[in-house]
């Protein structure tokens, strides 16, 4: 059993590999493992999955989530929130990057896609950071590590595919990635700070009145009133989730309105964008509970859980063999499809060890994280390459990433430690 797991596991990747799409490749392997061991009647079995999975009512609100910061990139909103937070930290040691990461999480509090976050972020800034004469590579590493929050501070697609797929609160895991991804932020930042000092490179900005800044503070209304409604109705029990999603994007529709900049070509733009985006998501998890179902017929996540049980390692030993595991594997998977091949195997595992699933899944996003970040498929990596105002080489945006992977490696251990970092605040709010 185990050999063909180890078998089917190897398939998927090498299909993965060779160019094949990832729902494919994840289905191909479900329907073959189904059928070799239930025959051809296991295929009565996949259009109930199908048909459950498009009548989630949870899986709506991805849709919603990705328009939702469609929004308030299109409109503008997101330029004017970087001017604003550039007036406030652009005095801190390291200038405009500490922006970056600032602005990367206020943005990641209204997007949930990473991908998204450092694309907006990196429009808006590498030209300024370019004309500063900032280097390219700090820019780049800072802008491709804070998009890495959109995945992390809530709302966040990739939190919710992962509830989806282990049946955990969606509201849990939200207001759990609340406080690692600000003390991550403040992390971050703190790099930034330290690395200007140490370098000598006490690059700031010009000082900004104080009356200026805070008219300034008005351009961080719309991100902020978002947030807050979208969290706010999720956890005062207002709103499920997906209802959540809708007011957050009413919200968003309406800053859109005041600022001038809705229009149908708006609309249509952010309407095919979002069709893109949830549709290739909903395509990998239909293929992923294809490849769930096999799995669960067949017995493979109790053999697996035995199996590795069996080696009587401690809870704390298996977590940092999943580290190394996931660090590899992003290296060659892009972050759904990581996601949904290794959490049904995974969760059985650590769940039989006692693992928190609200923390796993906290983990898990940090592991996604690294995987954005990490050449050679790091997409955060080839995101802020492919909009740099210059034409230098890709080696800039890996070279500027390495700090910021060596801090989410630390930062995981830490958790690992002090798994209360995140457990503590849905505890306070059960």
């Amino acid at each position: 059993m185990i050999a063909a797991v180890l078998f089917g596991f190897a398939g998927m990747l090498a299909m993965m590999l060779v160019g094949l799409p990832i729902a494919v490749s994840m289905a191909v392997v479900g329907i073959v493992g189904g059928i070799a061991a239930y025959g051809l009647p296991f295929m009565n079995s996949i259009a109930p999955v199908v048909w459950g999975v498009h009548n989630d009512n949870l899986l709506t609100s991805i849709p919603l989530f990705v328009l939702m910061g469609e929004l308030l990139l299109r409109s503008g909103i997101a330029d004017r929130m970087f001017g604003a937070l550039a007036a406030w930290l652009g005095r801190l040691p390291g200038g405009l990057l500490h922006t970056n990461i600032g602005c990367s999480a206020l943005f990641a509090a209204t997007s949930g896609s990473s991908v998204a976050t450092a694309a907006t972020v990196g429009t808006v800034a590498l030209p300024s950071l370019y004309k500063r004469g900032y280097p390219m590579s700090m820019s780049l590493g800072s802008i491709a590590a804070g998009g890495t929050l959109g995945i992390l501070i809530p709302p966040s697609v990739n939190m919710i595919v992962y509830g989806s797929l282990t049946d955990t609160s969606i509201g849990q895991l939200f207001i759990a990635g609340l406080l690692p991804g600000l003390l991550l932020t403040g992390i971050f930042m703190l790099w930034i700070a330290a690395h200007a000092l140490l370098t000598g490179n006490h690059r700031t900005e010009d000082k900004v009145p104080l009356r200026q800044r805070l008219h300034l503070l008005k351009d961080l209304i719309a991100p902020g009133v978002v947030f807050f409604v979208v969290m706010g109705s999720l956890y005062s029990g207002v709103a499920t989730t997906t209802e959540s999603a809708a007011l957050g994007l009413m919200c968003a529709l309406f800053f859109t309105w005041r600022s001038g900049k809705l229009s149908w070509r708006l609309l249509e733009n952010c309407f095919i964008q979002t069709a893109r985006t949830s549709g290739m998501i909903l395509l990998v998890m239909t293929a992923a509970f294809i490849l769930n179902l096999a799995i669960g017929l067949t017995g493979v996540a109790e053999a697996m859980t035995q199996w590795v049980t069996s080696f009587g390692l401690s809870t704390t030993a298996m977590l940092l063999i999943l580290v190394i595991f996931y660090l590899l594997l992003g290296m060659f998977m892009d972050v759904m499809s990581m996601m949904v091949a290794t959490v049904p195997i995974t969760f059985p595992i650590v769940s039989a060890m006692g693992v928190d699933p609200v923390w796993f899944g906290i983990f898990i996003v940090l592991m996604c994280e690294l995987g954005l970040i990490t050449p050679p498929v790091g997409m955060n990596l080839f995101v802020v390459h492919g909009i740099r105002p210059d034409r230098g080489s890709i080696r800039d945006a890996i070279t500027g990433a390495v700090p910021y992977v060596l801090i989410l490696l630390c930062f995981t251990l830490l958790l690992i430690l002090f798994p209360a970092i995140v457990t503590w605040l849905p505890e306070q709010l059960r």
